[in-house]
């Protein structure tokens, strides 16, 4: 099964709102690596890799994240695979 990379870019209300954290838990149960982490523009950048099926279950995810969240779009690009080896939360 091929591995795919997927940036996204979360805007909205998702800072403050334990975005990144829930990101970790979706991914870890998706079975996706990768990493969440937020942005000095108040956005969030997910970057995530693993099968084409559970990236798409995450940027469906990542249109609504948890409950506390208020997300108004949501930008998603292709990118190079980067071997990540597990799912982490960065500060920046």
């Amino acid at each position: 099964m091929a591995h795919e990379h997927r940036t996204f870019r979360i805007h909205g209300r998702v800072q403050g709102v334990f975005f990144r954290q829930s990101a970790k838990q979706e991914a870890r149960l998706l079975g996706l690596t990768g990493y969440a982490r937020n942005n000095d523009d108040n956005t969030v950048t997910i970057e995530a890799e693993g099968p084409a099926e559970a990236l798409n279950k995450l940027a469906t995810w990542c249109k609504h994240g948890p409950s506390t969240a208020k997300v108004e779009r949501v930008e998603e690009a292709v990118g190079e695979v980067q071997g990540y080896t597990e799912f982490e939360v960065r500060r920046h």
